[in-house]
């Protein structure tokens, strides 16, 4: 399972979808994501808007598996439902 999350920085929710990632990488051999700064690699939401197929308002954008999940609290919702997420603590 591959994860990708579109961030900036200084965004508080781009830091916890992070958190919630590493988390998982941590505890699941399954999970891998990338973090990708929008502004360090010049991507725009614009530019994420082809991707979505949707207007994008707010980061992150987080993709599981090429498949867009939403922002920081549908990627937690996600993860807690479908991954694991909170399960062992």
């Amino acid at each position: 399972m591959f994860t990708v999350i579109f961030g900036r920085p200084g965004c508080p929710y781009c830091v916890r979808a992070n958190q919630i990632a590493e988390k998982l990488s941590r505890d699941r051999d399954d999970f891998e994501f990338r973090y990708i700064d929008m502004h360090e690699e010049g991507i725009t939401k614009a530019d994420l808007e082809k991707t979505v197929g949707a207007p994008v308002h707010t980061v992150p954008q987080i993709f599981v598996d090429e498949e867009h999940i939403g922002g920081c609290t549908e990627f937690e919702a996600y993860a807690h439902a479908k991954l694991g997420l909170y399960s062992n603590d």
